[in-house]
């Protein structure tokens, strides 16, 4: 028997033939009617419709024959593949390609094939549709038409099916996007809400006067206060947008992150103070890395942000830097933690896990998400681990300074998006949909 020959595509048809997906769910009922049908037409006792891939044959409807896969010599489907046009063999036992051919010499003693090739829409031959008897015989004209036509059926049977699933997934997408967008819209409508009504009820009563200086002065730190909150929610989202779009600045210089942690750390303090937490930083020597000190210090300030708003009163958040294997921030706390479902999507934008939703936490999804894109902008990563009622380890790793070169700067094309105090408009805004609740991440 001669060797099996290789298609020139082979390469791109296998990867067709995967991105199809048609190699599951082996026999099909409606590719056995084909093949029923092809044995009909061509008063043949046996067919098959068989796809190809580069470790052998399945036979995705067959007539007559009991088994579903073969290797790649099994029939004369494979040289079909390569000729891309209907070849008859009349005699097996005369025909040196085949006279060995395990189908020839055994069950179920083929001694005549005829196969048209199955072309996908990128002119790839991804099988055939075949028939087969026991006896040497021809087939005429308008049989070889038949299994053309019925070989074209299979290949758009096979991409309509596909286009259908995509389809399907597409619409679910949609309405996971629709959905999120309401969640999100509803959310943000909270948050922006709750300080606005705030400010608002203490100006009225500030305006209505009466009020002795010690109370005023009172009312407005609170107006203040939810004045910062407003403004930090929309820094927020206009920094995710300008990291997600890309168009975020990007300044790097040699920072000491033992240095930058504590610096996060006192700002927090008074927060963690008021939530009777204790939060300390363990970084006993400099960590040096290339990075943009205000945009790594936010991220940062986002982890600590979930971790002081996830752990319950008289519990701790210790912050560890540490220079080996690579430079890294981790952040400790003895949080409610997360659980494996949430913890698949926590770096999501406008992910908000269970615990929020049910704990009644505040926030809009997005601290971790920053979080993780900023990373990424340093080209680090960022690690969780987490389980519910253990507490949660968030560990933010960077490449190590070098004394070769700097990192190159990315110029920002506009107005920096959420530096503090800073508000222009992105130039465009894209996100990547998570599958769940947005709000505070965690």
């Amino acid at each position: 028997m001669a060797s099996i020959p290789i298609p020139a595509d082979e390469a791109e048809r296998v990867a067709e033939l995967s991105t199809l997906q048609s190699l599951t769910n082996v026999p099909e009922p409606d590719f056995t009617g084909i093949a029923r049908l092809a044995a009909t037409v061509c008063q043949a006792p046996l067919a098959l419709v068989t796809l190809i891939d580069a470790e052998g044959q399945t036979y995705k409807g067959r007539f007559g024959v009991t088994v579903t896969r073969g290797g790649r010599e099994a029939t004369a489907c494979s040289y079909v593949i390569c000729s891309r046009q209907v070849l008859e063999v009349p005699d097996a036992l005369a025909d040196e390609r085949f006279t060995g051919n395990p189908w020839v010499t055994g069950e179920p003693y083929v001694r005549f094939y005829c196969g048209a090739p199955i072309v996908s829409s990128n002119d790839h031959a991804l099988g055939a549709v075949c028939v087969m008897d026991h006896m040497p015989r021809h087939l005429s004209e308008s049989q070889h038409q038949a299994l053309t036509t019925l070989a074209a059926s299979v290949a758009g049977q096979m991409e309509a099916r596909y286009y259908t699933q995509r389809a399907d997934e597409i619409i679910s997408r949609l309405r996971e996007v629709e959905e999120l967008k309401n969640q999100f819209l509803r959310t943000v409508n909270h948050e922006l809400r709750t300080p606005l009504t705030s400010i608002s009820s203490y100006l009225q009563l500030i305006q209505d006067g009466g009020l002795d200086e010690v109370t005023e002065q009172k009312f407005l730190r609170v107006i203040e206060r939810n004045s910062h909150r407003i403004l930090t929610l929309i820094d927020d989202l206009l920094l995710m947008a300008s990291l997600n779009a890309r168009t975020a600045a990007h300044h790097p210089v040699e920072v000491d992150l033992a240095g930058l942690a504590r610096r996060a750390v006192d700002k927090v303090q008074p927060v963690a103070r008021s939530g009777h937490l204790v939060v300390a930083v363990h970084a006993p020597v400099p960590v040096m890395v290339w990075a943009d000190s205000a945009r790594l210090e936010h991220a940062l300030a986002q982890v600590l942000d979930n971790a002081i708003k996830f752990t319950p009163p008289g519990g701790s958040v210790i912050v560890v830097v540490e220079s080996e294997p690579v430079p890294t921030i981790e952040v400790r706390d003895t949080g409610i933690g997360i659980t494996p479902a949430d913890l698949e999507h926590v770096l999501e934008d406008f992910y908000r896990g269970g615990e929020a939703e049910d704990r009644a936490i505040g926030g809009t999804g997005v601290g971790l998400s920053i979080t993780n894109k900023i990373v990424q902008l340093h080209s680090g990563h960022v690690h969780i681990d987490s389980r519910p009622g253990r507490g949660t380890r968030v560990r933010i790793s960077l490449p190590s300074a070098t004394d070769d070169a700097a990192p190159a700067q990315t110029p920002a094309p506009a107005p920096d998006l959420a530096k503090p105090n800073g508000h222009p408009v992105p130039a465009r805004a894209g996100s990547k949909t998570g599958r769940s609740r947005p709000g505070p991440a965690r």
